[in-house]
């Protein structure tokens, strides 16, 4: 779990120190496709709200599988892209001030690295089946969903604000 801690915290280093810019560079247009279609279409703000969003999602998603008996199959979590809850909350949140966006990656992304830190060895064990890629252990899921997730975004942003 050390790994991915200290993978999650350069990806939220990586993504404060794009705040100047992209806080400076407001207002941004927002984009007309941010639903289900590529993200490569995104702005800053959507990048932002679909982060913010997901690094609160994500460690919901983990907690249910906690939740669960141990025992038995292993429950259901997540979604795909085309969730209206999702898509909705994008659409809604990208409207708010970019600072905003980003104190609440920079506080998700701390509440995300407490929870790997706290996680037992039978933590780490517990599997939960995704809804498309289907069974994944509790490690595998951090890492697919928030950390590899957050530093292909903080490499999005870079793209789509410039140099800076």
């Amino acid at each position: 779990m050390q790994e991915l801690i200290e993978r999650l915290s350069a990806a939220a280093a990586g993504m404060e120190a794009l705040r100047g810019s992209v806080v400076a560079g407001e207002p941004w247009p927002l984009s007309e496709a941010y639903g289900a279609e590529p993200e490569s279409d995104w702005g800053p703000k959507e990048i932002l709200a679909h982060v913010a969003e997901m690094l609160e999602y994500w460690p919901i998603q983990v907690e249910a599988i906690f939740a669960s008996p141990a025992s038995g199959a292993p429950p259901g979590f997540g979604r795909v892209s085309t969730d209206e809850k999702r898509i909705g909350r994008v659409g809604e949140d990208r409207r708010l001030p970019a600072a905003e966006l980003f104190d609440r990656i920079a506080s998700e992304s701390r509440a995300v690295e407490s929870t790997l830190a706290s996680m037992s060895p039978g933590d780490q064990d517990r599997t939960g089946v995704h809804v498309r890629l289907g069974e994944m252990a509790i490690p595998a899921i951090f890492e697919r969903f928030v950390v590899s997730h957050l530093e292909e975004h903080v490499r999005q942003l870079h793209e789509v604000i410039g140099p800076v």
